[in-house]
């Protein structure tokens, strides 16, 4: 639980301060949205935009933790295909996975490694340490039961090989989606196309925490917040993150006949 105390002693630590009304907003939707139940909630709100939604006619859901990819996969997907493809991205919440799953709906759930997650949401989102790495736990814990009937790829794999990714894809849903060519010159018109995406979405002061491409300057802030990942408080809490990361990326027999 969040005290005042604690809150200012998190926010002496870090270089930018963090409101109470947006570290418990920040909670409050990472819970929400972790639940199935809780969906025609969001389904009154964004009614009007179809790509945040699952349906039984959605082609293909890209979804993971915040920050972790889903904006280069979704662009780099959708350049390669002959014709748009009704993918469903964005939403960053496990209920979306959740219902795609038991919809048997072709889904590709991203996975990033607990501390660089967490580590791109203090800095996006304004939070402190342990909210951040408590929502990218739950995530991951509600999505588990249905590893097998998604595709779980890494971070490290997106943003590296992502056409092997849609390779998996396609062996294991039996679609026939083209597969994206990552070579640099490829790769660097997505992040064009993201920063066009970026210019249009967000205010000009607010662009540089929002951008979903590499930054430098946004790198130099994550280390400065590193060590506060890192403290004696946080270890259990971080144990169960690294072991829930291995169990989810752990090869299972389906995946394994898939790539034969």
């Amino acid at each position: 639980m969040t005290t005042a105390s604690s809150m200012a002693a998190a926010n002496a630590e870090l270089p930018y301060s963090v409101s109470w009304r947006t570290e418990w907003k920040y909670r409050f939707i990472y819970w929400v949205t972790s639940y199935p139940a809780l969906m025609p909630l969001a389904r009154l709100r964004y009614s009007h935009i179809p790509e945040l939604l699952v349906k039984p006619d959605s082609e293909l859901v890209i979804e993971g933790y915040g920050r972790s990819g889903s904006t280069f996969a979704n662009f780099a997907f959708q350049s390669a295909q002959s014709v748009p493809v009704n993918t469903v991205h964005h939403t960053h919440a496990a209920a979306q996975v959740i219902l795609a799953a038991r919809m048997r709906l072709p889904t590709l759930v991203i996975v990033r490694r607990p501390l660089d997650a967490a580590l791109s949401h203090m800095v996006r989102h304004n939070v402190t340490a342990r909210p951040a790495l408590a929502a990218w736990v739950r995530f991951h814990r509600r999505v588990l039961p249905y590893r097998d009937r998604v595709v779980v790829a890494p971070f490290e794999s997106i943003t590296s090989d992502f056409g092997a990714v849609v390779r998996r894809i396609n062996q294991k849903f039996g679609t026939n989606f083209a597969e994206f060519k990552h070579t640099r010159e490829n790769e660097e018109a997505v992040f064009e196309r993201i920063r066009q995406r970026n210019r249009t979405l967000w205010r000009a002061a607010d662009r540089p925490r929002a951008i979903a491409i590499p930054r430098g300057d946004r790198e130099s802030l994550k280390a400065s917040l590193r060590l506060q990942l890192l403290t004696k408080e946080l270890a259990p809490l971080l144990k169960k993150a690294n072991q829930l990361h291995a169990e989810i990326l752990q090869p299972r027999e389906c995946d394994l006949l898939t790539r034969r």
